[in-house]
């Protein structure tokens, strides 16, 4: 399973707005390109997904993720907020990195844990968190996923 193949590059925004976490979901749901009901539904999804347990794992990342019938495949997004969220993230700080993960409920290619672990184990590499900081585009985000082999 190679990561960078769940990912298409108009679902990569750098430069993700809002103040809250409320909006900074909104935000990423948007990438997804649902309808407006259908956005609305997934976002409320996420928010009582983060009212369990923040996803935030710290070093200013997070992965916000859920199962819905909003969509019919696994979907996936990332996206950066330069000024960075409260997100109630494990080490209490500010997460500026976004990895927004959403599948149906029943997956016939059983594929949204995987992609979990896959991306909890690229965040886990000492560097990513600068060089995610550091992407001017969409281009070296995927470059970025290629160089840590995931």
């Amino acid at each position: 399973m190679i990561l960078s193949d769940f990912f298409a590059r108009d679902r990569v925004s750098l430069d993700l707005t809002g103040e809250t976490r409320d909006d900074v979901l909104g935000a990423l749901v948007s990438l997804l390109t649902l309808d407006e009901r259908s956005e609305g539904t997934l976002s409320r999804t996420l928010r009582r997904r983060e009212s369990l347990g923040s996803t935030g794992i710290g070093r200013g990342i997070a992965i916000p993720h859920c199962r819905s019938l909003m969509v019919r495949r696994l979907r996936v997004a990332y996206g950066r907020h330069r000024g960075g969220v409260e997100f109630h993230a494990i080490d209490n700080r500010p997460v500026h990195h976004f990895f927004l993960i959403v599948a149906p409920p029943v997956e016939v290619s059983v594929q949204y844990l995987p992609v979990l672990g896959k991306l909890a184990q690229f965040a886990k590499h000492r560097d990513v968190p600068g060089k995610l900081t550091g992407l001017r585009s969409a281009d070296e985000f995927f470059r970025l996923l290629e160089s840590k082999g995931v």
